[in-house]
């Protein structure tokens, strides 16, 4: 592994984390594959739980930005906006499939000042998916009576890629981000799927200046 103390260790987590789960994994199994003594760590963060929390952590701020960006750049119209949001999502959980599991499935091992952490984090990201579904019904542009529930859906869409999406597949991350876009767009009930483009360049600028993904370079992916 390359990089900084603290991103060998948190790849060697994320690894570990996704491999043996939070409880299956112990200091010892971080600081082996990191390369380092189990009192190396301690260096960096008190506790195999800061290691978890800031992992989640990290995970939801960078996917908010990315989502966020996406959005900014996007049209006006609630239908453009949605798009764009689709399609970043779509890409993080794509690109970052261990990190995306691990904040799927180990919400439950977080204490309570995490979890309360990561809790506002994830409703600060579902919030951003209500607005813009929520603006499309009041203008007429979406016509599902549910929004709430169209919203959690298109989210959880995203959230299950990761648990079955393998690079080299049949699909490239863009591609699968176009599909979910237009499917999204069908969710909430408009008939715009032409807006669902790809745009790959952007995709691979966020790609490359993923925090998430710089600390795993050097790491092979294990599929």
């Amino acid at each position: 592994m390359t990089g900084t103390g603290s991103q060998t260790i948190i790849a060697s987590a994320v690894e570990n984390f996704q491999h043996r789960g939070y409880h299956g994994t112990s200091i010892r199994d971080i600081a082996r594959d990191a390369g380092i003594t189990p009192a190396s760590i301690y260096h960096h963060f008190p506790s195999k739980q800061h290691i978890l929390q800031h992992i989640m952590e990290a995970v939801l701020q960078e996917v908010i930005s990315l989502t966020n960006a996406a959005v900014i750049r996007a049209g006006n119209s609630p239908a453009e906006q949605l798009e764009a949001l689709v399609r970043a999502w779509v890409l993080f959980h794509t690109t970052n499939r261990s990190e995306a599991l691990i904040g799927a499935s180990e919400i439950r091992s977080l204490d309570d000042m995490g979890h309360r952490i990561v809790v506002a984090l994830r409703d600060q990201q579902e919030q951003m998916f209500r607005d813009i579904i929520d603006r499309g019904v009041a203008e007429g542009a979406f016509t599902t009576p549910f929004p709430r529930e169209a919203a959690r859906a298109i989210i959880n869409m995203g959230y299950s890629i990761a648990s079955w999406y393998r690079p080299g597949g049949d699909l490239t991350p863009e591609e699968m981000a176009h599909r979910y876009a237009v499917l999204a767009l069908g969710t909430v009930g408009t008939t715009t799927p032409e807006n669902a483009r790809v745009a790959p360049a952007a995709a691979s600028v966020a790609r490359l200046n993923s925090p998430i993904a710089n600390a795993r370079c050097g790491k092979a992916e294990h599929t």
